[in-house]
């Protein structure tokens, strides 16, 4: 073990935090538990946003989704925003990415800069600050597939045929007749895919990961995994669709009361057409074993992965991070997807393996304190003893300490979370304009609450109702939690980075200095 050369930055799309063997003993992650085992598992760790665009945006800045301004999937990332790829490439780091980002390049922006489509600067930004090693943001209908996607390229070299193999094989089944069931409804997702799992898509981003490893050498890297599953289509390839039964699916969480009087904007994701499907008996007996399946199949590929890391010496002297961007509902709360703030739709998983042996004495801890996605960006630069970043930019902290030591005394005694749900039909069934679908969240050991630009506000009991089933935002006996949680709400939100031009030592150095610098203000 050494001190840390290289950066793992590995995330899944849409898994829970309770989907891992730790939380779920049907589930089989045996190299994830290992790598708890050899790290430390975060069990309160929370996304930012809880969808995929502005909490991987929140991931890659480190900043809160009101203040980088991408607020939704493919929403354009201004170009005024320094993600991982500014913050570690300037210190040697080559920093790339094999899978998943839904960034959108702010091109007025870089128009305005002057940055014509071939300026390398340019390119840099459209590709959120990595090295687009194999960029495959993962959702590919035949009306919006590229001609040139590498992964169907590959696909049709190995023989699998078609203009969108990404659909008829990797993500459809084969029905009795041989006619191709496709993976986009949820009723075929129980079949195996009919592409063999060598060439699924998480065999092929992990092949090209170690490929990039290798590629690197000896310079100090920063990779970025982003796998697309267990993301729908929620098709596994065999065996990893038949590895778990209804047997092992964990029992719905949702309650008749939030179903018979809900607030007006969970009502209204309740008419969305994914929640009136999982709330259908006998759905989540279908979906959620292959969902569980390619857990399991992730698990397996980042054996081969970490094996390699282990074969060529870098696994000494690599941090690795195994996350999610959001968890999925799927059926709990009477809801399909994410966006709100339900605990199965907030929190992920989070396990960080130190390979420094100041980290030694936590290995194997379960560590509960509150930790966002948006720490991990002060992390890596910590982890790589980049100087301190002076409060310009970051709004996340380091979870180094928590690795290696005790919990600082101040650390954090609460997370927050915003969504913008412009893009839905929520947004239209409950009569708002585009900038008016905006919902945020402060969670803290005993509260919830939730702040809804337009409606009444939500609150939870955590520790009396932690499968959060009884709504108390209009209880008038907790009228003085909601005044406090709410004032935690604007104290966020007035503390958040938006004087990013200037460092907090430079306005030290600045204050109460006119008078020497000759401006006599108010003098007699």
């Amino acid at each position: 073990m050494g001190t840390v050369r290289n950066i793992l930055f590995i995330m899944t799309d849409q898994q829970r935090a309770d989907y891992l063997g730790a939380e779920l003993p049907a589930l089989r992650t045996p190299v994830l538990d290992a790598l708890a085992r050899d790290g430390v598992r975060f069990s309160r760790a929370y996304c930012n946003s809880p969808i995929c665009g502005s909490s991987r945006m929140c991931f890659y800045t480190g900043r809160y989704m009101s203040t980088h301004g991408a607020t939704w999937n493919r929403f354009p990332l201004s170009v005024s925003e320094w993600t991982i790829g500014d913050h570690l490439a300037a210190a040697g780091q080559r920093v790339g990415l094999v899978g998943k980002t839904h960034m959108a390049p702010d091109r007025q922006g870089m128009q305005r800069l002057g940055l014509a489509a071939d300026d390398a600067r340019a390119g840099f930004l459209a590709e959120c600050g990595f090295e687009p090693w194999e960029r495959d943001d993962g959702l590919w209908p035949d009306g919006v597939v590229p001609a040139d996607l590498p992964y169907n390229r590959w696909l049709n070299a190995h023989g699998f045929d078609g203009e969108n193999p990404w659909h008829t094989w990797a993500n459809s089944a084969a029905g009795p007749d041989g006619e191709i069931l496709s993976g986009w409804y949820l009723r075929n997702v129980h079949l195996p895919a009919r592409i063999p799992e060598a060439f699924s898509e998480t065999a092929y981003m992990t092949d090209r990961a170690i490929a990039f490893v290798d590629d690197a050498g000896a310079t100090p890297w920063c990779l970025h995994l982003s796998y697309i599953k267990p993301h729908w289509p929620y098709m596994a390839p065999a065996p990893y669709h038949a590895m778990y039964g209804p047997e092992d699916v964990p029992a719905v969480i949702r309650g008749s009361a939030e179903r018979d009087d809900p607030h007006p904007v969970h009502a209204a994701f309740m008419q969305h057409e994914d929640s009136r499907t999982f709330a259908r008996d006998g759905v989540r007996d279908r979906v959620v074993p292959p969902y569980m399946g390619l857990v399991s199949q992730i698990d397996t590929h980042l054996g081969r992965l970490f094996d390699h890391l282990k074969k060529t010496g870098a696994w000494d002297n690599t941090l690795i991070v195994f996350t999610s961007d959001h968890g999925d509902y799927l059926g709990d709360h009477w809801l399909g997807e994410k966006e709100l703030f339900h605990e199965p739709s907030l929190r992920i998983p989070m396990i960080i393996r130190d390979p420094d042996p100041a980290a030694d004495a936590q290995r194997g801890s379960v560590r509960s304190e509150f930790v966002e996605s948006v720490d991990l960006l002060a992390t890596f630069r910590d982890a790589l003893g980049l100087p301190g970043e002076d409060g310009q930019r970051l709004e996340g902290r380091s979870v180094l300490p928590l690795l290696r030591g005790p919990s600082p005394a101040d650390w954090r005694d609460a997370v927050f979370a915003e969504t913008d749900f412009a893009p839905r039909g929520a947004r239209l069934s409950l009569g708002l304009a585009p900038n008016e679908a905006r919902g945020i969240m402060v969670r803290t050991d005993r509260w919830k609450f939730i702040h809804w630009h337009g409606f009444r506000p939500q609150l939870f009991d955590m520790q009396e109702d932690p499968q959060e089933f009884h709504d108390r935002g209009v209880d008038p006996s907790l009228a003085r939690v909601r005044d406090a949680m709410r004032d935690r709400l604007v104290d966020h939100l007035l503390l958040r980075r938006t004087r990013d031009t200037i460092s907090d030592t430079d306005i030290e150095a600045r204050t109460d200095t006119s008078a020497r610098a000759g401006f006599l203000i108010g003098r007699w």
